[in-house]
C-alpha cells in the first residue's frame, strides 16, 4: 500500500504549504489526520481494528481552500479520493443517487489507481512482447509441417533424427533468426517507424446500449452494460498502423494480459479500506434547519443524512468488485453554514466528525501571495500558456497588488468567492493579450503593469452592475 509514512504532520503541513495560503489550522488538522492513518496501520493487531479515524467538518466560505487541502492531502498519501457534493444524493426510495455509490466510485477510482501502478511495472516486458509481435508481422514465423511418418508393425514412427517441431532446414532456421534479430536493432533504432503493418487487436467498439434496470441493482453493484457488453466474447479486428504506434498499441494489449485482475482488485479494496479519503462538499445543504430559524423539518434533508451515518460509522457496501468495509475511511465535510450551523445536523452524525476546523476568508495580503508563492499560482500558469507562444508575460509587483486590491474588493462589495475572484479578474485582464498573442509580431516579452491593471478593470470594478456579470 502507498504511503507516505516517512512525513511528519510538520512536513505534510510544509508540503501543503507549497499550494495553499494560509489555514493552518486546518492544514494542521488533516496533517494529524494523515499521520494518524500510519500509526494505526503499525498499532499492535489487537487495537488496528478498534483505532476509528477522526473525520473532519472544515468550516468556511466558498473559494478559501477547503476541497484543494483535501485533494492535496490525498495525492501526498497516495490514496484512492473522491469528492461528493452532498447535495447530489437523495434519501433511498427517492429517485436519485443514494449515499452507497461514493463507496463504488471510490473503488472504481482504486482500482483504476492500482491497474496503471500494475501497468507501469510490467511495462518492459509488456514492450518486449509488443517487440516480438511486431517482428512476426515482418517476418513471419516457417510453417511447421508435419515430419513423414513411417509405418510400422501396428503404429507411425517418426524417421531417425526427425523432432515434432521441424520447420525447416538449419540453413534456412539460421537465416532467418540473423535476419530477425537485424530487424530487432532496426526496430529498436526506430528506424520502421513509418513502416505500415497489418495488426490485429482487440476491439473496443461495443454498441450503444442503454438499460434501464430495476431498482436495486445499483446497490448490488450489477452494472448490466458490462454484463452484455461481456456476453459476446472478446472481439478481435484488424487495422493498419505504422510500426511506431503499433509498438504502443500492442504494449499496451500486452501489459493487460501481464496483469492479475484478481490482485489488483484485492489490493485496491484493501486501498479504499485502510486508506480511503472521502471529501463531501455543502454538507450544510444536507443539514435541517430549525423551525426558529425560518426553515421548518425537512424530510429529505434529514433523511439523506440518516442514510450517511451507517457510511460515516463504518459499514459493508456491497460494489462490482466485491463488499468494502467503510470503517476506517476517513471522511472530510465542508461547507459555509451561512444559514445552517454545525449542530443542526442530526446528533449522531455531529459525533461521527469530532473535528472541526474553521478556515478564515482571504484577505488582499493572502491574495498576493496565492498569485506569487503556490507551486501552481495563477501567474505561473498565464506564464506557462504563452510561453507555448515563445511569449514571456511579466508582472510588476505593483500590478500583482493592484489586482490582489481588486479582488479583495470585489468580493467585498458583490459576493465573496475567494480565490475563485482571482480567475475572473485576470480572464478578463489578459483577454485582449491572449486573443492577440499568436497575430502580433512582438519581441517576445509582454509586461503588465500596474497602470494595464487599472486601465482594464478600474472601469468594471466601479460599475457595480457591471462587476457582477464580468467579475
Amino acid at each position: 500500500m502507498v504511503m507516505h509514512h516517512e512525513l511528519t504532520p510538520r512536513q505534510i503541513v510544509a508540503e501543503l504549504d507549497k499550494y495553499i495560503i494560509g489555514q493552518q489550522e486546518a492544514k494542521k488538522s488533516v496533517a494529524i489526520a494523515l499521520r494518524n492513518r500510519w500509526r494505526r496501520l503499525n498499532a499492535p493487531e489487537e487495537m488496528r481494528e478498534e483505532i476509528v479515524p477522526n473525520n473532519i467538518i472544515m468550516i468556511g466560505p466558498t473559494g478559501v481552500g477547503k476541497t484543494e487541502i483535501a485533494r492535496r492531502l490525498a495525492r501526498l498519501a497516495g490514496a484512492p479520493f473522491i469528492k461528493v457534493e452532498a447535495t447530489k444524493f437523495t434519501e433511498v426510495g427517492y429517485v436519485g443517487r443514494d449515499v452507497d455509490s461514493m463507496i463504488r466510485d471510490l473503488t472504481d477510482i482504486a482500482v483504476n489507481m492500482v491497474r496503471e501502478e500494475h501497468t507501469q511495472a510490467v511495462q518492459d516486458r509488456a514492450r518486449e512482447l509488443a517487440e516480438e509481435r511486431i517482428l512476426d508481422l515482418l517476418i513471419p514465423p516457417a510453417k511447421k509441417t508435419a515430419p513423414e511418418y513411417v509405418s510400422g508393425p501396428g503404429f507411425l514412427m517418426r524417421p531417425p533424427g526427425a523432432s515434432e517441431n521441424d520447420t525447416g532446414t538449419p540453413d534456412e532456421d539460421e537465416m532467418r533468426e540473423r535476419t530477425r534479430r537485424k530487424f530487432r536493432e532496426m526496430l529498436r533504432r526506430g528506424e520502421l517507424d513509418d513502416r505500415e503493418v497489418e495488426v490485429e487487436i482487440a476491439s473496443d467498439q461495443t454498441p450503444m446500449l442503454q438499460v434501464f434496470g430495476p431498482m436495486g441493482l445499483e446497490e448490488m453493484g450489477v452494472n448490466l452494460q458490462e454484463l452484455f457488453g461481456n456476453l459476446g466474447g472478446k472481439r478481435r479486428k484488424k487495422r493498419r498502423m505504422k510500426i511506431e504506434e503499433a509498438r504502443k498499441v500492442l504494449a499496451q494489449e500486452e501489459a493487460q494480459k501481464l496483469i492479475d485482475m484478481d490482485k489488483v482488485t484485492k489490493e485496491a479494496i484493501e486501498r479504499v479500506e485502510q486508506s480511503g479519503i472521502v471529501f463531501i462538499d455543502e454538507i450544510d445543504k444536507v443539514a435541517a434547519r430549525s423551525a426558529t430559524r425560518g426553515g421548518g423539518p425537512d424530510v429529505s434533508r434529514e433523511g439523506v443524512q440518516r442514510d450517511l451515518l451507517p457510511i460515516v460509522e463504518g459499514s459493508s457496501v456491497m460494489t462490482k468488485y466485491g463488499m468494502v468495509k467503510t470503517d476506517h475511511i476517513l471522511f472530510i465535510a465542508s461547507g459555509a453554514f451561512h444559514v445552517a450551523r454545525p449542530s443542526d445536523l442530526i446528533p449522531e452524525l455531529q459525533g461521527r466528525f469530532p473535528i472541526r476546523v474553521e478556515l478564515k476568508s482571504l484577505n488582499e495580503e493572502d491574495f498576493y501571495k496565492i498569485l506569487t508563492q503556490p507551486k501552481n499560482a495563477l501567474l505561473k500558469q498565464y506564464q506557462a500558456l504563452l510561453a507555448s507562444e515563445g511569449v514571456d508575460i511579466a508582472f510588476t509587483d505593483e500590478a500583482v497588488r493592484e489586482i490582489a486590491r481588486i479582488a479583495a474588493e470585489v468580493n467585498e462589495q458583490v459576493e465573496n468567492i475567494g480565490a475563485r475572484r482571482l480567475h475572473t479578474i485576470l480572464t478578463t485582464l489578459l483577454e485582449d493579450i491572449l486573443f492577440d498573442v499568436p497575430d502580433r509580431h512582438t519581441d517576445g516579452k509582454v509586461v503588465v503593469d500596474r497602470d494595464l491593471v487599472r486601465e482594464k478593470l478600474q472601469a468594471v470594478v466601479e460599475n457595480r452592475d457591471l462587476s457582477q456579470y464580468i467579475l
